[in-house]
């Protein structure tokens, strides 16, 4: 069984996507990422379309891959010249790549309605071009664009562009959903009429294929995956796809699904164990890169893809993991987490309290009391489920554990609006560390900016660190919109430092009251983290009040 290789293009379909882009440096950066985690093939860009991609390969040919081919991606020759006198391919071999990928016209619809080509002379634009860049030493993928689609209107004439590029010398030939209309029935059905064409060919009357076969699949039917999956069953030794299926319209087959699911489905590894395992830091640094949010419910790489909330799937799991997990997540790079939300019931608690290291029953309240009050505050508009750190801070107060860094005294905000300047705001804040007064104030951006870097100022005194931590997500949400401006709001906080992220919430009719919630409770985390490491790392100053160990 041929070993699957994985073709990735990301840096080419990939930035096809609406709001996806990326600079010839950032491209070079996550060529290296792919290439480190073991991808065979990195289509880099179309040199003859734009500066950028000739940029990219430019700054490409210093690069070293150890594991990757690269590959410079392009069309046949234009009608009517030779593929010589043709500037797409010229920039295809200037760019130096080992690999170079063209793509043709399979659907005679676009040959003769979009083009206005002829038939014959659109396979004779493949042909000579595969042959052209044959001649010159290179490793040729053919890309047959829109095949099934082509091969359903006439089957002959996709057909026959195959055996176009096959006779020019192609070394894969890739067929193409290129509408992403196409039925996973229908792919093996077509994958195993193009095979028997040729097959009936062999004189020796073997079953051999005279050519390696590829699959590049779109997802606007929501099936990219399982036509890419398909299409490795009924024969394709070639997938391509893109890093979180990035691509035009509803994207291209996701390799973060793909690729898990040869691994570890289909015994037809195609990475190793060891890079299988970076899958997810993959994932999350090619979002950050195209400045895409990562989708929770991506499947294997999301931050949702092992979370567990309804209290019988967390008492299972509890037992035997794979009750309700279909693969161990660490071996994606991912991590089980366990939801507290009014659908708990007391195993989600008590592996959140072993989790957040909070021990219960100190003081009779137990798992049980601790989901009771839970439902009670998620009727009032709280969610636990998306605020970790609120959620370790209720459970020590419950269970009388919760020392705070700091208290509120009060604290003021105002906002000035003159009628040709923005609104500015100012807060003042008063506040209390072991007893000692701070009182300051700061302006911000808004209230809450204002709020925050009032807090920070006040706190810089006794706590010094706190530069590290920065805030990276804030959501308002308006839990009742029934009643208009008096409804309740739920300030949500995401909040970071170089070694974690974690999550604080509040809710009030007030929203600066809401917002005040989660922001103390982000920074009460914060401190009390660090406390907790310092502790560890100097267990001799323990009774030191935790201002004089900052």
């Amino acid at each position: 069984m041929e070993p699957i290789l994985l073709y990735d293009t990301t840096l080419r379909d990939g930035t096809q996507g609406e709001n996806i882009t990326f600079t010839a440096d950032e491209k070079v950066k996550i060529a290296l990422k792919l290439d480190d985690i073991g991808i065979h093939y990195i289509e880099g860009g179309w040199p003859g379309s734009n500066p950028k991609d000739l940029q990219f390969f430019d700054l490409a040919k210093r690069v070293n891959f150890k594991n990757a081919r690269l590959a410079a991606f392009g069309s046949t020759r234009k009608p009517g010249i030779q593929p010589g006198e043709d500037d797409n391919l010229k920039a295809l071999l200037n760019s130096e790549t080992p690999t170079v990928t063209i793509f043709g016209k399979s659907w005679d619809l676009h040959v003769e309605e979009v083009m206005s080509n002829t038939l014959d002379e659109n396979i004779a634009m493949i042909r000579e071009s595969v042959d052209y860049l044959k001649q010159h030493g290179r490793e040729v993928i053919y890309d047959a664009e829109h095949f099934f689609d082509g091969f359903k209107n006439n089957r002959e004439y996709a057909l026959q562009t195959l055996d176009a590029a096959l006779e020019s010398g192609a070394d894969f030939i890739v067929l193409c959903d290129t509408n992403g209309g196409t039925l996973h029935f229908e792919i093996e059905e077509i994958f195993r009429e193009v095979k028997d064409h040729w097959i009936k060919q062999n004189s020796d009357g073997s079953d051999r294929l005279p050519v390696k076969l590829g699959i590049h699949t779109h997802n606007d039917c929501g099936l990219a995956v399982a036509n890419s999956i398909t299409a490795v069953e009924s024969g394709s030794v070639m997938v391509q796809g893109t890093i979180n299926g990035y691509g035009e319209r509803c994207g291209n087959a996701d390799l973060n699904s793909i690729i898990p699911i040869l691994n570890l489905k289909m015994n037809r590894p195609c990475v190793t164990d060891e890079n299988l395992g970076k899958l997810k830091t993959l994932s999350r640094y090619v979002s950050e890169m195209a400045n895409q949010v990562p989708l929770n419910n991506r499947p294997f790489v999301g931050k949702s893809a092992f979370a567990h909330k309804g209290g019988i799937h967390v008492s299972a799991i509890m037992k035997v993991p794979k009750a309700y997990e279909h693969i161990e997540p660490t071996v994606v790079g991912n991590q089980r987490r366990v939801l507290v939300s009014d659908l708990s019931g007391k195993s989600n608690v008590e592996y959140k309290a072993r989790e957040l290291g909070v021990e219960l029953d100190l003081n009779g309240y137990d798992s049980s009391k601790i989901v009771s009050e839970i439902k009670q505050l998620e009727q009032q508009g709280y969610q636990f489920d998306v605020a970790d750190g609120s959620f370790k801070i209720l459970m020590e107060k419950f269970t009388d554990q919760f020392t705070p860094s700091f208290e509120l005294e009060a604290f003021r905000v105002s906002i000035e609006k003159d009628q040709d300047k923005p609104c500015t705001a100012q807060a003042t804040i008063k506040i209390s560390v072991n007893g000692k007064k701070e009182i300051t104030a700061a302006e911000g951006y808004g209230p809450v900016s204002a709020l925050d870097n009032a807090l920070r100022k006040a706190l810089d005194r006794f706590f010094p660190d706190l530069d590290t931590m920065r805030l990276v997500d804030f959501k308002v949400r308006v839990i009742d919109g029934s009643r208009g401006t008096a409804a309740k709001v739920r300030v949500f906080i995401e909040s970071r430092d170089q070694d974690k992220i974690w999550s604080t919430i509040g809710v009030s009719e007030d929203i600066i009251e809401a917002s005040w919630q989660a922001l103390a409770d982000s920074f009460q985390y914060k401190l009390a983290s660090e406390k907790q490491i310092r502790s560890s790392h100097f267990p001799e100053q323990e009774e030191l009040p935790i201002f004089d160990k900052l």
